[in-house]
């Protein structure tokens, strides 16, 4: 079988190196709207051809969209008017309003609704990399609304991948992703504007910066293109996430300003216990 990734950037990248690597598909076929990025993927060969949208359902068994949320959007009911037997595998990052606009679709069966908890605070075809996924967490959203053969095929492309695997509903995946991943973005990009704003001077910025600032504002690199729609699409829970974020921040403010340095101790020590959780 081929298999289509419509969007070539970093994710869709990375799944076509893997998809070749493991020869699970007969054809890697590219969509992609950039012919900078069709030309780059094809040098870099992350794809075997590069098709139009409509040559690939024609020519492809499964579909993946790896493109933004927003895209999504727009793309996948026009798809799934489209398919037959086909399988449409999602992969955006968040997924409620997605699972709302195509839940009585008649094809809704063929679609399934996937999220790989993996990544890197680069984009691009060039951004991508081999075994970006072993090892990480592939989130499936409702999956028992999937047809039983389509989720047999995006399971076996998970399988490729080496992901372990998750099941939640869509209101417990964008809650938890808000949480887990949206507020780290949301995080970095304002301590980048923060010290962009206080520390004119770049050199001293470069010169001083050890890895624990770089490894915190890393994420102040990702695609606006790509994380803005995420935050309008998980607005609730991303204005709720920033809510208690905001709270703590006001929290040790206070506390430094009160120059109460026992509560200080006693905050910091709280925040010790994430060890249990992530090594």
């Amino acid at each position: 079988m081929n298999i289509a990734i419509v969007g070539i950037g970093l994710i869709g990248g990375s799944i076509g190196i893997r998809l070749k690597e493991t020869k699970f598909c007969e054809q890697v076929i590219g969509v992609e709207k950039s012919e900078i990025n069709q030309k780059k993927a094809l040098q870099l060969g992350l794809v075997d051809q590069i098709q139009t949208l409509d040559e690939a359902i024609q020519s492809c068994k499964a579909i993946i969209l790896t493109i933004p949320v927003d895209s999504i959007m727009v793309l996948l009911p026009e798809i799934l008017d489209k398919v037959t037997d086909q399988v449409i595998i999602d992969m955006g990052s968040t997924k409620s309003n997605i699972l709302n606009l195509i839940q009585d679709h008649p094809n809704r069966g063929r679609y399934v609704a996937a999220h790989p908890m993996a990544g890197t605070e680069y984009s691009g075809p060039e951004a991508a990399i081999p075994n970006l996924f072993k090892e990480k967490m592939m989130v499936y959203v409702e999956a028992f609304r999937s047809d039983e053969d389509a989720f047999e095929v995006a399971d076996a492309i998970t399988e490729q991948l080496e992901m372990q695997t998750s099941f939640m509903t869509a209101e417990e995946h964008d809650m938890h992703t808000a949480y887990v991943s949206h507020i780290s973005h949301l995080t970095s990009f304002a301590l980048a504007l923060t010290v962009l704003e206080k520390e004119k001077s770049q050199g001293r910025i470069f010169e001083l910066a050890g890895s624990g600032f770089q490894s915190t504002v890393r994420l102040a690199k990702s695609s606006p293109d790509m994380w803005t729609p995420i935050f309008k699409q998980n607005r609730t829970n991303v204005l709720e996430v920033l809510e208690e974020h905001i709270k703590q921040l006001q929290h040790i403010y206070e506390k430094i300003e009160q120059e109460d340095y026992d509560a200080v101790h006693k905050w910091i020590k709280k925040s010790n216990k994430i060890k249990r959780i992530i090594k």
